[in-house]
């Protein structure tokens, strides 16, 4: 933090950042969340310690920094939390709409350095509407990590982010960000895009299957890609909407397995399975193919877990085999147990086949 310290002093000539330099002592050992709560309590502390304290201060100093060599990574990422807590201290009437708006123009500022998706949760959970008004703006922006920000900053189950509840409660407050970045020419962007979509999924599906449907009538090349990466919770699901919307529609299929190469696993281990699948209707069947895993929970009940495996068509009366292997193997995202699970295929959003094996620790 010493570099941060310099850099701040070099851009805001006469002051001094000791609560910033002193916290380089105290980062060995913290994970980077922690590191990031303490760089931004040291400044606050220094910049409640200047001649002329708050926002405005900071803001201006933080602004300066940018064109400073050093001045980018994580360490962007107090700066951009301790800017928000400043601004959101102001309570008095037109400054404080002025500081929220303009906290919100710097972390745009900031972002292309390190992504202000984090720091931006408290702004909107301060005052939606009024961040929304703002964001909206952004997808205009000429960088790519500006528009994406007004995507992925607003995204209902950010990873590692704070929820915002209104950001939940009112999906179609985000679509029109959405509608103006579905067709953006950066990947980045798409992909946030979709992302976002998919979040919406988990509580307005309806909304999502028409917003993924209008889409369609006004596509360029990447839209068919961004709605089936937003769609892919939903079709998991086997929602009958987004299934429709992919192309799958009910189909006479007859499905024989799978069958398991084993009747138990031992940990760390994998389970391999095939089963042959026919069109027994009379026109091509688009078949959404995919295997549902049903894991043992530690109260020894099951949960299942939806696994793509394959998307394909197959003619009136062909028949096809596929294989695939599964892995178990203890994850910081799944804790796994011992005892009987089973394994199924779910095709056009029926599932067939129910076969249980042990799993063994």
């Amino acid at each position: 933090m010493d570099t941060l310290a310099g850099i701040l002093a070099v851009a805001a000539p006469g002051t001094d950042w000791p609560h910033v330099a002193a916290a380089a002592a105290h980062l060995d050992g913290l994970s980077l969340r922690g590191r990031t709560d303490a760089v931004s309590r040291a400044l606050l502390a220094d910049v409640r310690e200047l001649p002329d304290p708050g926002y405005p201060t900071a803001a201006r100093t933080f602004r300066s920094a940018l064109s400073k060599a050093g001045f980018s990574g994580w360490i962007l990422w107090p700066v951009s939390e301790a800017a928000v807590t400043l601004a959101l201290e102001t309570r008095d009437g037109l400054k404080s709409r002025h500081d929220f708006d303009d906290c919100l123009a710097l972390l745009a500022e900031l972002t292309p350095r390190l992504t202000g998706e984090f720091a931006i949760r408290r702004l909107l959970a301060a005052d939606l509407e009024r961040s929304m008004q703002i964001i909206q703006g952004w997808t205009g922006h000429p960088d790519e990590h500006v528009r994406r920000l007004a995507s992925e900053g607003t995204r209902p189950y950010l990873p590692w982010a704070v929820r915002v509840p209104a950001v939940v409660l009112h999906p179609e407050a985000s679509l029109p960000i959405l509608d103006a970045l579905y067709r953006d020419p950066s990947e980045y962007v798409r992909r946030s895009v979709a992302n976002h979509l998919n979040d919406v999924a988990r509580h307005a599906p309806a909304l999502v299957v028409a917003t993924a449907a209008r889409w369609l009538s006004a596509p360029d090349a990447n839209t068919a890609w961004v709605v089936r990466h937003g769609l892919r919770t939903l079709i998991k699901k086997a929602h009958p909407g987004a299934l429709a919307l992919q192309g799958f529609a009910p189909a006479s299929v007859a499905v024989s397995g799978p069958r398991l190469d084993r009747d138990s696993v031992a940990m760390p281990g994998e389970l391999a399975f095939d089963f042959a699948i026919a069109n027994t209707g009379n026109c091509d069947a688009r078949l959404a193919i995919d295997y549902v895993v049903h894991y043992v929970k530690a109260n020894g009940t099951q949960s299942a877990k939806v696994f793509k495996l394959a998307a394909l068509t197959l003619a009136a009366g062909e028949t096809r085999t596929l294989s695939k292997r599964h892995a178990f193997r203890q994850m910081t995202t799944r804790v796994h147990h011992a005892g009987v699970h089973a394994l199924e295929l779910q095709i056009n959003g029926i599932r067939h086949g129910h076969t249980e094996f042990e799993l063994h620790l």
